[in-house]
């Protein structure tokens, strides 16, 4: 069976990573014959990162797309993310997929709301119901939460599946790192982007309250340069380095605000706090609901109140700590692992191959 893979980003772009990178060796075993090609490369993602996005080589981005749509006409079935080609009507992108191959589509974000709720008049009458197209002309749509696989059902898609957004069970340790300073931390993980919208909001609220208990906020990601301010520990993200970074945290946090787009997230940086066997603290939007059980494995969070009653309950409490953290870890290993759901992903494409 061919596959053809068709990224968003390179392995740098977490949700390709983690929606499709991930299962590779894995779909190699269950005897998938695999091609991975990316829409943007690293060059991209770090200059997107660092505030400096350049639209100049979007034209080449393109170019590429189109050659490696052609290479795709031998595939057995092709599963792309969100989309083959971003900003482009869904009447050109269906005339540039290889014909008579099946596809499957991915959404582990809300992407259509991009689209359909878009400043532009103009954009939203030209590709509002683009990614519903998508959805609708796949041999099956992966969605990362119920949210998106709703969306997906309304459109008449022949086929949706959840598929949850997982981690590797091998890569992660729930033994505690400890500071050097002793202090405990509060953590957060994501990109400059996440930080600014959604993060520092809480961080800045909670600041005095950490300041009081001794404790630090730890931001992964949030700049790309490490940097120390009174309270605020800010380290850059790596692949590499991120589980351990996690291991220093003491409790794990998520703050969104109740909105389309947010109602999309996965709950990513969830799984990672727990896998690591920390408490969370999230707010009560989208899938959290799902992965947080209120009171077990952490606490919903709402008002300024909440989020201050459960930073300070859990930070003067080292057993519930432990209690919520290894509540975590075990829901992540029934229901948020790569090993849990390799098998699973392997099916859902090898059915769209039965299509043909």
């Amino acid at each position: 069976m061919k596959l053809h893979i068709f990224g968003r980003y390179s392995a740098l772009g977490a949700s390709t990573r983690l929606r499709s990178l991930q299962y590779l060796p894995s779909l190699a075993a269950a005897g998938f014959e695999i091609k991975v090609s990316s829409f943007f490369d690293d060059a991209y993602l770090t200059a997107l990162y660092g505030g400096k996005r350049s639209d100049k080589k979007l034209i080449g981005y393109f170019g590429d797309r189109l050659r490696q749509l052609r290479a795709a006409r031998g595939a057995d079935v092709i599963w792309f993310e969100k989309e083959a080609l971003p900003w482009v009507p869904w009447a050109f992108e269906r005339r540039l997929l290889p014909q008579n191959v099946p596809y499957v589509v991915d959404l582990d974000d809300a992407v259509f709301h991009r689209y359909d709720q878009h400043r532009s008049a103009h954009v939203r009458w030209l590709l509002g119901h683009k990614i519903d197209r998508v959805m609708q002309a796949s041999a099956c749509v992966t969605a990362g939460n119920e949210y998106l696989a709703a969306r997906a059902r309304n459109t008449k898609a022949p086929k949706v599946e959840i598929v949850p957004t997982v981690i590797d069970l091998t890569r992660y340790d729930t033994t505690k790192l400890a500071a050097p300073d002793g202090a405990l931390r509060v953590g957060w993980i994501g990109t400059p982007q996440t930080w600014a919208e959604l993060a520092r909001p809480i961080q800045s609220a909670l600041a005095p309250e950490l300041a009081r208990l001794g404790a630090v906020f730890r931001a992964v990601g949030a700049e790309l340069e490490q940097r120390t301010t009174e309270g605020l520990e800010i380290l850059p993200w790596s692949e590499n380095s991120e589980v351990q970074m996690i291991r220093g945290m003491d409790i794990g946090i998520m703050p969104l605000p109740d909105t389309p787009w947010t109602r999309g997230k996965c709950g990513y940086k969830l799984i990672q706090y727990m896998a690591c066997g920390l408490p969370v603290i999230a707010s009560p939007v989208g899938v959290n609901v799902d992965i947080v059980e209120h009171g077990v494995n952490g606490f919903l969070a709402e008002t300024p109140a909440e989020w201050e009653n459960a930073v300070s309950q859990l930070l003067a409490d080292p057993q519930l700590r432990a209690r919520m953290g290894a509540a975590g870890r075990r829901k992540v290993e029934t229901d948020f692992s790569l090993q849990v759901w390799a098998d699973r992903v392997a099916e859902i494409l090898r059915a769209a191959c039965r299509k043909l």
